[in-house]
């Protein structure tokens, strides 16, 4: 039988793209309710509880509302917003996070699409935390660059022309950004890394960076064993790529328009300082494509369907 699938908040940036993404599936069914339906909470709660796969993508107070409609125990739910990144009882949406988490997924009722910064920190990071090359209370500062489609409508308005219309905004600057706790939990580290976020003047792309000083790491890693980790760690995912050394510059557009991930090593042997690079889509693997994987593994389906890769 062909699963149904009901998008919450289907008129914002991931929810449209979402929507875009599953329309011409035939191997799912969208349930969509009209304007004037989408605004009736009759309505949107009966739309939630008939569905086997809620995909919400609502800001987080309507999510957590969201989820308490849900009454149907046979509802399965991907929730793409901040709101249970951390919570007990959700699996965290990251198929290639650990070994067995594509399993967690695929048995879980309740999965949260990881966040588009952690999501490039924690494919870097996590590996080296489970080899034991990173030792879980090492201090980490994480730098990224995101596309200003992440922020919303305003943001792409503050970006298109507005008039605070600008290039390059740096951003949370009391470093008390809301990925924070994920990207401790998650990589299972004592102490929250240093995070320093900002947008450029393109749509989607982002970059995210971990350097790190090799020869203050206990085990004195070399650059190439960090690298050797985590081909090791990728070695069977069609998503998550590691890229031949040597690359002259990495940009922000290299996986922009797809749902992969490419992780770069770079840095100087001399030194022992190392540069750990990923490149992703903030709208792919960070967020829509995030959510279809997710929906493809809960639903029994070929995990790679309806994904650019």
């Amino acid at each position: 039988m062909t699963a149904q699938v009901f998008i919450d908040g289907a008129a914002g940036t991931t929810g449209l793209e979402i929507r875009e993404r599953l329309s011409s599936r035939t191997d799912l069914k969208l349930v969509t309710l009209d304007d004037a339906r989408r605004k009736d909470p009759a309505a949107r709660g009966e739309a939630l509880n008939a569905a086997d796969f809620v995909i919400l993508c609502l800001p987080d107070d309507a999510a957590r509302e969201a989820v308490s409609l849900i009454t149907n125990p046979a509802t399965r739910v991907i929730d793409a917003s901040t709101a249970h990144r951390t919570a007990a009882g959700w699996v965290y949406g990251f198929a290639e996070l650990d070994p067995g988490q594509s399993e967690a997924i695929a048995s879980a009722r309740y999965v949260t699409n990881p966040g588009c910064y952690p999501t490039g920190f924690l494919a870097l990071v996590r590996p080296l935390v489970r080899a034991g090359i990173l030792p879980p209370d090492w201090l980490l500062t994480v730098n990224a660059v995101s596309g200003y489609s992440g922020g919303g409508k305003s943001m792409i308005a503050d970006f298109e022309g507005g008039a605070e219309a600008t290039t390059y905004r740096a951003y949370a600057l009391d470093l008390d950004h809301k990925h924070v706790p994920e990207m401790q939990k998650h990589a299972r580290i004592e102490h929250p890394p240093i995070f320093t976020p900002s947008v450029a003047r393109t749509y989607r792309g982002m970059v995210v960076e971990v350097p790190l000083a090799l020869h203050a790491l206990p085990r004195r890693p070399t650059i190439e064993a960090i690298r050797a980790t985590l081909i090791d760690a990728y070695a069977t995912s069609p998503v998550i790529r590691v890229a031949d050394p040597g690359a002259r510059f990495v940009r922000i557009e290299d996986d922009a328009g797809t749902d992969r991930m490419t992780l770069h090593v770079g840095g100087d042997t001399a030194t022992g300082q190392a540069r750990l690079i990923a490149t992703l889509d903030n709208l792919g693997k960070g967020a829509s494509g995030a959510a279809v994987q997710n929906l493809n593994i809960m639903a029994g389906l070929d995990p790679q369907a309806g994904l650019i890769l």
